[in-house]
């Protein structure tokens, strides 16, 4: 929890009708490569589902960061590495099985570790990253493939097969979605995977590690238990 109160902030996002009504008071940015930001002005930028579809992640977090005055907080919120498992599994199988080929349906996405390692190349301070993730139910792929339309989180792949998919490959993505990942009601389960990146531009004011070594008291004794050797 931040309790902080912030009188400049920014969000980047690719659905600047929704937030314009939720904030009218931030700045909201299009989620173009080049942000139409203006350096150390927002002591708060947000980056609201967007930077999975980059194609220069830290780029973004450094534009970001070039944007906050000292001691401004990023928020970043993106999908992770375990989004729609289920069905790049079902598809991706059902397409070897029909075809005998293999083309990419669905956008590679970092994993946690990735994602906060981005934070310290960009530059910011205290950075952390944490993940949540949402498991959804559909009746079938169909209503799941129009569900992702929706959000705008079809395929954009510029390597995607330009062709239109025969429909015996969706009928058996089904088939394998429907053997493999369905839930207790039958339904098809599908995960979704919110990673959320935090980290401060720089300040004097900020909390700095200690040096090594130089701690006045031992951990032990600050717990208040005894300190016993390992085994060999």
């Amino acid at each position: 929890m931040v309790n902080k109160t912030f009188k400049a902030p920014a969000v980047v996002t690719p659905f600047p009708h929704v937030w314009e009504g939720l904030w009218p008071e931030a700045r909201i940015i299009k989620d173009d490569e080049v942000l139409d930001l203006t350096s150390g002005t927002h002591d708060l930028v947000i980056h609201a589902m967007a930077l999975h579809w980059a194609n220069d992640p830290v780029g973004q977090l450094i534009q970001c960061h070039r944007a906050l005055k000292p001691d401004g907080l990023l928020l970043a919120v993106c999908l992770g590495g375990d989004t729609l498992q289920e069905l790049r599994a079902a598809l991706g199988q059902a397409e070897i099985e029909v075809t005998g080929g293999l083309s990419p349906r669905i956008a590679p996405m970092a994993e946690l570790r990735d994602l906060g390692a981005l934070l310290q190349r960009a530059g910011l301070a205290l950075p952390v990253a944490d993940k949540a993730t949402l498991s959804a139910e559909y009746r079938d792929l169909t209503h799941l493939m129009q569900d992702l339309r929706q959000m705008g989180e079809t395929n954009a792949l510029a390597n995607r097969l330009k062709q239109p998919t025969r429909r015996v490959v969706f009928e058996k993505a089904q088939e394998l979605y429907s053997a493999h990942f369905t839930t207790a009601k039958g339904r098809l389960a599908a995960t979704f995977e919110l990673v959320c990146l935090t980290g401060w531009a720089p300040d004097d004011n900020q909390p700095k590690p200690l040096r090594p070594g130089s701690a006045r008291m031992r951990l032990a004794d600050a717990l208040g238990t005894d300190e016993g050797k390992l085994p060999d």
